[in-house]
């Protein structure tokens, strides 16, 4: 069975960090490409940062994030995570975790169920 498993999500203060964290099983890790996502209320979900598993230096940031957003993964407990620094209202919503398997035949996405950040005073 293919699982996706969000944590790390709060409340947090303007300016403020959080590290997200994704436990991934059921799917070959090294033939994915990892994301993550977040939804605003009232929004449509929206592409946040991925990794390539297979090597951890291909990379890509939604230009809203850059610099202050880093993805990372670590191959051995089978974990992504999104650090998340200066944080700002705007970057709160729900942030899913995404899996991206590609294999001879075809395509395979999965997602997480999300975890919530809320970034106020």
């Amino acid at each position: 069975e293919v699982q996706l498993v969000e944590s790390g999500g709060g409340l947090v203060q303007p300016g403020g960090s959080l590290r997200l964290s994704c436990g991934a099983s059921g799917f070959t890790v090294s033939r994915s490409v990892m994301s993550w996502f977040r939804q605003a209320p009232g929004k449509e979900r929206e592409f946040v940062a991925s990794i390539k598993w297979s090597d951890g230096r291909t990379t890509s940031y939604a230009d809203s994030v850059k610099g202050r957003f880093t993805i990372s993964k670590d191959n051995a407990k089978r974990m992504l995570y999104l650090q998340m620094d200066s944080l700002r209202p705007e970057d709160t919503g729900i942030y899913f975790c995404q899996a991206e398997e590609s294999t001879y035949y075809r395509d395979y996405v999965f997602w997480g169920r999300g975890t919530q950040v809320t970034v106020s005073s």
